[in-house]
């Protein structure tokens, strides 16, 4: 098509400069058609070392699933490194552990990693009350009975309830079960922390002991109680809500694919839609919050006054909804989210109306390539794939190895305390002679040799490798698209000139040439991301420490190491479109994207976060609208389909679940929308710099898109001169 050249505006005088820093424009070419189809492969050491570091993480895998045992994770095990419910053993029906000595443990992480310096036996359920050996001993006087039930805590083998309380029995019952494990059973009273009404007790020494010192023992119990609560409720809600989500979901599916498909027709009525449409749903969330913070302020003897802080945390969400302290808070947040987006698109009106005539030619090329929609499955199946084979060798990696005894002592200074020991020559040693009542317990799963010695590294490792998969497969997705809708651009005429399964030819090209330059800049990614963790790592050690200068330091480089991340995503997003274009090297196509995009500054200016603005509020409005739906009917407020809904225990369980499905669902078909935004303003200013608009050099991009592009940039040329 011919476009002829605006006049009055000389853009090639204007940034001369930048053209000398940043390269020279590209020159015009008659033979170019878009993606190059006779090209070689890229970075092959790139590829060989991604192929081997594969198979090496198959054979890591295997290796991982020979040592490992899953059942070391899953289950408890007791002081002789039996599994507690296995089957075949004495534990068979003992699928429970209990701790003689709980005061022994010093956290909660020291007893789910069964390293608790205490003796530890399989039982068949938890005690249904507190008692000490000491209660036993008195009660056996009176009442046998006390003893048969009290010797089910004890070894093998023990039957004197009259001996001195010795490790063969254990110095308190706890009644809780967490995790397979016994816990006590605390209770606050009045504001007192108490276990069986008693707010301290006598160990099985005599020595009187609060329980507070249980709490700290068992640090954060408490809060496992209630997660284990809150978990058998949400467990619950999703049973017998599965399928209210799953057509949530299926809804949002629905809209955002039909979404998409108006905009081919009806881009700018649409778009400005979005936006009055999130500024009304804002704006209806304002006045609601303000309505109830109003009634709750009118009612007499209400919760009015009370406060958050008041209250709490509580499990029941539905509590802070009859504060009006919740309403203000929600209205002013939604305030000034609605300030914000106001002010930004008075600022940005012009950008917004360029922004609208790129994403109107992103909608006509997906209209052409319908089949750019779907390809976020198979980027989503990979990542399952990824997902799921990291986790696998996680667990496995975590229980190789072979049980470990260490000898256990109640002594503070025996010299043979945490040695490792062998528990069926134990008892012919003189440990016992001089640390009277020491014992060889199982410990921990480990081993002396090579493998068990790197399972640390192996494990990171493990992540780097996990971190570069996922990073290779959204950049396989990314350069696959481009490829596709870089087809679409350089085609002169629409939709003759596009080839044939455009998708499945970029696909083909971006896996048979450019595997090594995908794997390349995936592993520059992995690596920085992989440095973001040993910082977050690091900065969780250091939250106790008083060193405020290495908190500091810590939080700069998390801050700088972050925008390096971002900066690295857009660079590589960049340099795949120009690789799925000209088949260059990864160091060469983002050398060229990046001195294209330096070369048309002004225009990046122009569109830079614009059109991902209008796309996050595509998102926003799609997944609120499914969100409002879902919130009016699990509250029973939609009165035709009252009786349908099902009785929940938290009714934000279902809810939260489907908003965030959905904008994920909804980020997904937008996601394709963004990367076609991307490749046709890449092409846009290559289109500019290779032709001119005469009939021999024609452009390739529409009459609108030309126009109101040119129409931008020959303001701002002409504002700055």
């Amino acid at each position: 098509m011919y476009i002829p050249a605006e006049t009055g505006v000389n853009e090639d005088s204007c940034s001369s400069k930048l053209h000398t820093v940043f390269g020279e424009p590209r020159n015009f070419d008659p033979s170019f058609r878009g993606p190059i189809h006779n090209r070689a492969c890229t970075d092959v050491l790139c590829c060989v070392i991604f192929v081997i570091v594969i198979l090496g993480y198959i054979a890591l895998g295997t290796v991982a699933w020979i040592h490992g045992d899953t059942r070391k994770v899953v289950y408890p095990t007791d002081s002789h490194g039996q599994f507690c419910g296995q089957q075949g053993t004495p534990n068979t029906n003992k699928a429970i552990l209990f701790y003689f000595n709980i005061l022994q443990c010093a956290n909660p992480a020291v007893l789910i990693n069964l390293q608790c310096p205490t003796t530890q036996l399989c039982v068949s359920k938890c005690p249904d009350r507190f008692a000490t050996y000491l209660d036993m001993q008195y009660n056996y006087r009176y009442n046998n009975s006390y003893w048969e039930y009290y010797r089910q805590f004890c070894k093998p083998g023990f039957d004197n309830p009259r001996k001195v309380q010795r490790p063969d029995a254990s110095s308190h019952l706890i009644k809780s079960l967490i995790l397979q494990r016994c816990f006590p059973d605390f209770i606050t009273r009045n504001g007192t922390l108490t276990v069986a009404n008693k707010t301290d007790f006598k160990d099985g020494l005599g020595k009187t002991r609060s329980v507070i010192d249980l709490r700290k023992a068992a640090n954060g119990i408490t809060s496992l109680l209630d997660a284990k609560e809150v978990g058998m409720k949400i467990f619950e809600d999703y049973a017998s809500s599965w399928y209210w989500i799953l057509l949530g979901l299926v809804i949002t599916m629905v809209v955002s694919l039909a979404f998409i498909l108006l905009l081919r027709f009806t881009a700018g009525v649409l778009l400005w839609l979005i936006i009055f449409g999130v500024i009304a749903v804002v704006g209806y969330g304002i006045w609601h919050c303000y309505w109830e913070f109003s009634t709750l302020r009118g009612k007499p003897h209400s919760d009015g006054d009370v406060t958050i802080s008041d209250i709490g945390f509580q499990t029941d969400f539905r509590v802070y909804l009859q504060l009006s302290q919740t309403w203000l808070i929600l209205m002013i947040s939604l305030s000034v989210i609605e300030a914000v987006i106001i002010v930004i698109l008075i600022f940005l009106r012009r950008r917004v109306r360029i922004a609208i005539a790129l994403l109107k030619e992103g909608s006509r090329a997906i209209g052409y390539i319908m089949s750019t929609l779907f390809y976020p499955i198979i980027t989503f199946v990979l990542l399952a794939i990824c997902i799921a084979y990291w986790a696998v060798i996680a667990v496995f990696l975590a229980s190789s190895g072979d049980a470990v005894y260490k000898v256990m002592s109640t002594q503070d200074k025996c010299m043979y305390a945490n040695l490792t020991c062998d528990p069926e020559k134990f008892s012919q040693t003189n440990v016992t002679m001089v640390c009277p009542g020491s014992q060889c317990t199982f410990a921990f799963y480990g081993g002396e040799s090579l493998y068990h010695h790197y399972i640390f590294v192996l494990q990171l490792c493990n992540l780097l490798v996990f971190l570069w998969l996922v990073n290779f497969t959204i950049a396989l997705g990314q350069c696959t698209l481009a490829g596709a809708f870089a087809s679409y651009y350089w085609a002169l005429r629409k939709p003759q000139d596009i080839p044939s399964c455009p998708l499945f030819s970029s696909f083909s090209r971006a896996v048979r040439y450019h595997t090594g330059s995908l794997a390349f800049g995936s592993l520059i990614l992995a690596f920085v991301q992989m440095f973001r963790i040993v910082l977050e790592y690091l900065d969780h050690k250091l939250k106790g420490a008083h060193n405020a200068f290495a908190r500091f330091l810590i939080c700069c480089l998390k801050c700088c190491f972050w925008c390096l991340e971002h900066f690295i995503k857009f660079m590589n997003r960049n340099a795949y479109i120009m690789m799925a274009i000209y088949g260059k090297s990864f160091c060469t196509s983002a050398k060229d994207a990046f001195f294209l995009l330096m070369r048309n500054v002004v225009r990046v200016a122009v569109l830079d976060k614009v059109t991902d603005f209008l796309l996050f509020l595509g998102k926003v409005l799609i997944s609120g609208s499914v969100g409002v739906l879902a919130f009016f009917f699990f509250t029973r407020k939609i009165t035709v389909i009252q009786e349908e809904v099902p009785s929940l225990n938290y009714y934000w369980v279902p809810l939260l679940t489907v908003i965030f499905g959905s904008y994920l669902i909804a980020h997904g078909f937008f996601n394709v929308y963004a990367m076609c935004v991307d490749t046709l303003f890449l092409c846009f200013c290559e289109d500019l710099e290779r032709n001119d608009g005469s009939p021999l050099k024609p452009f390739y991009m529409s009459p609108q898109l030309h126009r109101i592009l040119r129409r931008e940039q020959g303001s701002k040329l002409y504002a700055s001169s």
